[in-house]
């Protein structure tokens, strides 16, 4: 089948691209143009006509890919064309007319390329974060796992338990020879090893998931402390609604930001207090768990009623920033106790302060995302494989003495199973659609 899609994004734009793979690519092409492939890798100027009536529908660039020295490993080509919606739709009607050609579905580009040995599982998710990447730091992490350099370490992990597997089974496999002391030794050295490098990458801070998916901050804290002026201030829009009515808020408010180049999702959360009100109580126990998920916490508190007993006080106990809002109104000196803590003063009113709380807020996005390892999970089924890999390793370690070889040896295949899965080395069908599914149609 030959599989064909829009690369570029949809509507009006000055240049269109529409990919095609598979063993018809070269007929689309022909069919479209009048004329012979032409030379591979060169941009060539053609007509691109009706197939039936030879009307002409554009002028445009033909870039001819023979496989398998292609993206996908296929016979592809790229048309492109000016980047009116009736132009792509013309065209891609024209496509459809010939036998064993359909619109591809999303991902599926990258899902050939997978298949046919072009790119790892590992290298196929970089290439769908860098094309969602939303800052620098995303950006480069992508471009990090895309030179290969995770792979690499997890193939070279794979790789020695693979051979260390080969030891025990050629134990299994004749057991009436002894096996040297010095591969014994070998086997524990090395099984020891690549737990101990496991556990390494495993001891992360999730930082790699964390810069992939958005540095998460929870705005918590009392009703009417300010706390969706907060949030529309570091928005620099009105994303909350702002009243003085105690208890607006009732659900939570998410907005998506880069500060500083640092990926960063701010909830604002309802503001907890004592209520009757069971959707307002909803809404402060929904609070609550965003809380406890952040990264970071602000809890934003009144400056003429600061009151940091019972939840508040949990709350600032980790990961946390006391926000003091209304500081203008402030009459006395901060007592001494809450003087101690990570604090900041401001006023959203006079707009006081607010580039220190930025300040502060930077200073932990940097803490949080300094990583002096190259490699970094970047996804919880990344995270799920390894701890699978290091839990049988470690029952492998305490059965590896010589007479536990024959049931250590199925803990030793589990845990280079689970190493494999990351990198696509076995069968990895059952995992492809939710990994592909995440990219756009042309890719």
């Amino acid at each position: 089948m030959t599989i064909y899609a829009l690369s570029t994004g949809p509507g009006t734009s000055g240049i269109a691209i529409i990919r095609i793979s598979g063993p018809q690519t070269s007929s689309v092409v022909e069919s479209l143009t009048g004329k012979k492939m032409p030379k591979p890798r060169m941009a060539t100027l053609r007509e691109l006509n009706n197939i039936n009536t030879s009307e002409l529908i554009d002028e445009g660039i033909i870039i001819w890919f023979p496989g398998p020295k292609s993206y996908t490993g296929e016979d592809m080509a790229e048309i492109h064309v000016h980047g009116g919606q009736a132009v792509v739709l013309a065209l891609q009607k024209e496509i459809g007319k010939i036998k064993n050609c359909r619109l591809a579905e999303p991902g599926e580009f990258t899902k050939l390329a997978f298949q046919n040995g072009k790119i790892n599982l590992l290298k196929a998710e970089s290439i769908a974060d860098l094309i969602s990447a939303e800052t620098e730091i995303q950006r480069l992490q992508a471009v990090k796992i895309m030179k290969g350099r995770s792979s690499e370490k997890f193939n070279e992990l794979r790789e020695k338990l693979l051979k260390l597997l080969s030891f025990v089974e050629a134990k299994i496999d004749f057991p009436d020879e002894d096996l040297p002391d010095e591969n014994l030794k070998k086997i524990k050295q090395d099984s020891s090893e690549v737990l101990r490098e496991i556990n390494k990458i495993l001891n992360d801070q999730k930082v790699g998931e964390i810069i992939r998916e958005g540095f998460k901050i929870a705005i918590v804290g009392p009703t009417n402390a300010g706390k969706s002026s907060l949030l529309n201030n570091l928005s620099n829009r009105e994303v909350a609604i702002v009243s003085e009515i105690a208890g607006t808020t009732r659900d939570v408010v998410e907005t998506h930001l880069n500060i500083d180049g640092y990926p960063v999702i701010i909830s604002d959360t309802a503001g907890i207090r004592d209520s009757k009100d069971e959707i307002e109580k909803k809404g402060i126990k929904l609070s609550l768990k965003k809380a406890e998920k952040a990264d970071l916490k602000l809890v934003v508190v009144d400056a003429k009623s600061i009151d940091l007993s019972g939840f508040l006080n949990d709350l600032l106990k980790n990961d946390a920033l006391l926000v003091i809002n209304k500081s203008d109104l402030l009459k006395d000196k901060l007592d001494p106790e809450i003087s101690k803590l990570n604090h900041v003063l401001i006023s959203l009113k006079n707009n006081f302060n607010i580039d220190k709380l930025i300040s502060k807020i930077i200073n932990k996005l940097k803490n949080k995302f300094i990583s002096e390892e190259d490699i970094l999970i970047t996804r919880e089924r990344h995270r799920q494989h390894l701890e699978q890999c290091a839990y049988y390793l470690k029952n492998f370690m305490v059965k590896n003495d010589k007479k536990d070889f024959d049931k250590g040896a199925e803990d030793l295949r589990l845990a280079t199973k689970h190493l494999g899965i990351i990198v696509g080395k076995i069968d990895v069908e059952e995992i492809l659609g939710s990994i592909f599914n995440d990219f756009c149609i042309g890719k």
